[in-house]
């Protein structure tokens, strides 16, 4: 294979709903461009795209798949994108590191949820965006109406190249508005007719015609100035006004396809070869300083791993995108974020499973490698003079949380390197040993996400793991000012142990005034404050800690040996074992005697009284709550909107976005358990959410009660 210079590469995420037809397409264009000798099927598990066990298990896809193309004298190398939400890692970091997306609809539904998240993705990442209309063959196809979607959910920016004569099982032809001509196929699809457009279609092709020079001139002044005066363009100045627009983001095209058929494949190809721009077009990536990395052949050599694969037999594959210069078989890198040396013994460029040995690539491609030592997802490797680290991909929080447990305890450190090594091929896996509950936590994207996961985890690593109800990270605090003292008092010979507390605590808020006096039983405290310490807690919150002992009632020295002692009954609280947050102690007296006194005397005493003093001061539970937006097709707007409100979902605002509804509610964290699947159920799948932690809120006294006998009875069984 020739080695393709910077100006000649066109990267391209192949993006789009589940069902869309992605895997069908990359086997038409891998048929088209000479690859394959024949095209696979999914239901025969024979696609160069979805080839891990997993996904031909399941029938979906799970990774993404790196291929190449190679079309008149051009390399494209298009990444293939699994469909469903719950994978929508992958799709996120072929956007960044590709330079064009395809959207794929799927000729029955037309624009889904699905096309809806990938364009947002595609929005903020500044991508160009190509609509492609594929399975044109179904009986359900309305072309038209497909159009009309798209322009009402985009607006004039959609602009089609291309339309089909008629839609539904007949569908043999289309009309090429681009170059004004007509493309008709036998029943095997491949290499077209190409026709001059018939005397019915002229006048629609015409207007269209018209549209796309219009849309293209839009993009160029010169070539604006020309079509005032002739109105029209040549097919290349077309062509040129039409790549500026895609790299601007002034104009989405359309595309029809029937990728089952392979009809309309080669055509797309020609496009993309011809139009989409390339690599050196695009806006440049910015290192971690900031500094602007240009795709130069001549510049320093940078790669950056953006995927890790396992694959039997082999091993661990690494893919990379070569951000500047060029490397060879045999070159001896430098990893910039973890500092260890790896020489890079095998190039490889692409096509699922099957990869083409190389020798060198360039600014701007993309290729893989294996055997490298120490390179993980995200790392960055230099040659001696050059000095790049990349992190410009940022994932979306996770949805989905279960609990994990090896089956068989002894597995339980096979199970967390298993669990470490699946992050590393996807950063949307995200592991999580919690002190606080006492479990291991496993995030993602959604319930087929972890499915995905455990299915590897009991197939290919052979450990059979459990599921679990995540326990909530709840918090406890105080609602009013309580007072308690406590004497610590132990003699057993020698030396004995004495201290004694006297403390107010009280509920803390950001900016509180200092204390001044208390009254408790008709007595009042006054308060003199000798110190103060503000204790920010690593679990939120804060605990503010003063000391107003008079007269030397309690030496200072034994001051935090107290504040230990409190911090130890901040760490498990009273109500349910929680940790405490936002609370205010005032030590302001206390007995100490000459020889018995010691830290322990007095950090015993202080726990004590401090956990009387909660105790009393009407403690409260406080639970985490989310800030969730929900994407929904309108018509499912009041089933979703009942279930956020069965689930003590507080609704906050309603807009529409892109063609769907956007809910906007604040939700406790305990009630999103099994929202994913819930939402995927009650809308068909045709929704989407994402959720963020917002803060921490008082849980409902009947929700409080239920949970504090669950913890009596736990403590009990204990």
């Amino acid at each position: 294979m020739r080695i393709y210079q910077t100006n000649e590469i066109k990267n391209i995420a192949l993006l789009g709903n589940d069902g869309s037809g992605k895997t069908t397409l990359t086997e038409a264009l891998l048929y088209e461009s000479g690859l394959i000798k024949r095209r696979g099927r999914i239901t025969a598990k024979n696609t160069v795209s979805d080839y891990f066990p997993v996904e031909q298990e399941y029938g979906y896809s799970v990774f993404s798949s790196v291929f190449h193309v190679e079309w008149n004298q051009k390399k494209l190398n298009i990444i293939d994108c699994p469909g469903a939400d719950d994978f929508i890692g992958s799709a996120i970091t072929a956007l960044n590191v590709t330079d064009t997306a395809i959207l794929l609809l799927n000729g029955q539904y037309g624009p889904e949820v699905g096309t809806q998240n990938h364009f947002r993705y595609t929005e903020k990442l500044g991508k160009p965006v190509i609509f492609l209309v594929n399975q044109l063959d179904d009986e359900k196809c309305d072309y038209d109406m497909i159009l009309d979607q798209l322009i009402s959910i985009y607006g004039n920016k959609v602009v089609p190249v291309q339309y089909p004569i008629e839609t539904g099982p007949s569908f043999n032809s289309l009309i090429d508005v681009l170059l004004m001509k007509k493309y008709s196929w036998g029943p095997d699809g491949g290499e077209p007719t190409i026709e001059e457009i018939p005397e019915d279609q002229k006048e629609k092709a015409m207007m269209m015609h018209k549209a796309l020079v219009e849309a293209a001139a839009e993009n160029d002044e010169s070539l604006m100035e020309k079509f005032f005066e002739s109105e029209s363009l040549t097919e290349d100045e077309m062509r040129e006004g039409i790549r500026k627009g895609l790299a601007a983001r002034s104009m989405f095209p359309v595309f029809c396809v029937c990728a089952g058929k392979d009809m309309g494949v080669r055509r797309l190809m020609e496009f993309l070869g011809n139009v989409v721009p390339f690599v050196n077009e695009m806006p440049k990536v910015h290192n971690t300083r900031g500094v602007e990395v240009v795709p130069d052949s001549e510049g320093p050599t940078s790669l950056y791993f953006f995927k890790t694969a396992v694959e039997p037999h082999i091993g661990e594959v690494q893919y990379f995108k070569v951000m500047s210069g060029k490397v060879h078989e045999g070159d001896d890198l430098t990893n910039a974020d973890r500092g260890s040396k790896e020489r890079m013994s095998q190039l490889f460029v692409c096509a699922g499973p099957n990869r083409i040995k190389v020798e060198e690539l360039v600014a701007g491609d993309i290729g893989c490698t294996v055997k490298l030592k120490d390179v993980k997802t995200g790392n960055t490797l230099n040659a001696k003079d050059a000095e790049n680290r990349f992190n410009f991909i940022k994932y979306p929080n996770p949805k989905y949380t279960r609990a994990v447990r090896a089956q068989n305890e002894a597995e339980t450190e096979k199970m967390m390197n298993a669990l470490w090594r699946m992050h590393e091929e996807d950063p949307t896996w995200m592991v999580e040993q919690s002190k606080e509950l006492r479990q291991i936590l496993l995030h993602g994207q959604g319930e087929f996400h972890l499915r995905t996961l455990k299915w590897r985890m009991e197939n290919i690593d052979k450990i059979n793991i459990v599921f679990d109800e995540p326990r909530i990270p709840y918090r406890e605090t105080i609602t009013k000012a309580a007072r308690a003292d406590y004497r610590h008092k132990k003699q057993s010979g020698g030396a004995g142990q004495f201290g004694e507390v006297h403390l107010i605590v009280e509920p803390y808020y950001e900016g509180m005034p200092d204390p001044d006096v208390y009254k408790f039983d008709g007595q009042e405290y006054r308060i003199n404050i000798k110190g103060k310490e503000e204790v920010s807690l690593e679990w939120g919150g804060k605990l503010v800690f003063i000391n107003s002992v008079v007269g030397g009632a309690i030496d200072a020295r034994f001051m935090p040996a107290i504040l230990k002692g409190v911090m130890q009954r901040m760490e498990q609280g009273p109500l349910t074992g929680s940790y405490a947050r936002d609370v205010r102690v005032i030590v302001y007296d206390g007995k100490m005697h000459p020889v018995d006194s010691n830290e322990l005397s007095f950090m015993l005493a202080g726990r004590n009284a401090f956990s009387q003093a909660f105790k009393n001061a009407a403690p409260k539970l406080l639970e985490p709550i989310y800030d969730v937006e929900v994407f929904v097709p309108s018509d499912k707007m009041g089933d979703v909107m009942s279930d956020l409100q069965g689930r003590r979902g507080m609704i906050l605002g309603m807009s529409s976005e892109n063609g769907y509804e956007k809910l906007v509610a604040k939700v406790p964290l305990k009630e999103m358990s099994n929202y994913s699947t819930s939402l995927s159920s009650l809308t068909g799948g045709r929704a989407s959410f994402i959720m963020k932690y917002a803060s921490y809120e008082l849980v409902p006294a009947d929700v409080q009660a239920q949970l504090m006998k669950q913890f009596e009875a736990t403590e009990g069984a204990e």
